[in-house]
């Protein structure tokens, strides 16, 4: 009679459980290129570190974000976003509103001092990275002057535009050294430059009500 199979004897040992891997959540892809311009600069930027570093497939980094300039266009328009938010700027005269709406600018930007750094120190040496910032730049102006009341069409709007981009590009690399608690070095300079503006414009023969003088509007 054949002998009966033998059965393997049962290990004690409990069948180990699969250990689930938990994945990070994607960063936004704008959050990431701060980091990196803030840490290597702008000209160092990769589109393929910044979908790695967001935890993003490089095509959904695409579909968002096609290249470097539309990702400096992307923090533009959030940093715009958050100026905007708050309404038109407070103040009775045109001067006052553009102030607060300025100050609101250097607020938002504080958390990336060091990525605005990067690009202030490239831009003069690298045609690509000053370039990129040009239409974003000029649409924050248009945006920071209709949130102080003030029309940026046309000819006259065109200067305002311009004047408005010197006061706030003189002001920034005061920001960008300002360590007092409450910016007052960078308010202080704002606030000359924009007086200096308004004497300026006042002394214009074509200066109409529109202009940095006070208005009701």
């Amino acid at each position: 009679m054949a002998d009966a199979p033998r059965r393997k004897p049962r290990s004690s040992a409990k069948p180990k459980r699969r250990t689930e891997t938990k994945t990070e959540p994607p960063r936004d892809p704008l959050d990431v290129a701060l980091d990196l311009a803030a840490r290597h600069g702008w000209r160092r930027l990769r589109l393929s570190q910044v979908a790695a570093e967001a935890g993003l497939p490089l095509a959904d980094l695409y579909r968002r974000y096609p290249s470097k300039r539309s990702l400096f266009a992307g923090v533009m328009a959030r940093v715009d976003l958050a100026v905007l938010a708050d309404g038109p700027g407070e103040g009775d005269s045109a001067r006052e509103r553009l102030f607060d709406v300025v100050m609101r600018r250097f607020d938002a930007l504080k958390p990336h001092r060091e990525a605005v750094r990067a690009f202030l120190r490239e831009a003069p040496f690298s045609p690509g990275i000053g370039l990129m910032a040009l239409g974003p730049t000029a649409r924050s102006l248009r945006w920071m002057l209709a949130a102080a009341g003030l029309d940026a069409s046309g000819p006259v709007g065109r200067l305002r535009c311009k004047g408005l981009g010197l006061i706030y590009l003189k002001t920034m690399r005061v920001w960008l050294g300002d360590n007092t608690e409450d910016a007052s070095d960078t308010m202080a300079v704002l606030d000359r430059e924009l007086q200096r503006a308004e004497r300026l414009v006042n002394s214009l023969p074509w200066q109409q009500e529109e202009s940095l003088a006070p208005s009701e509007a």
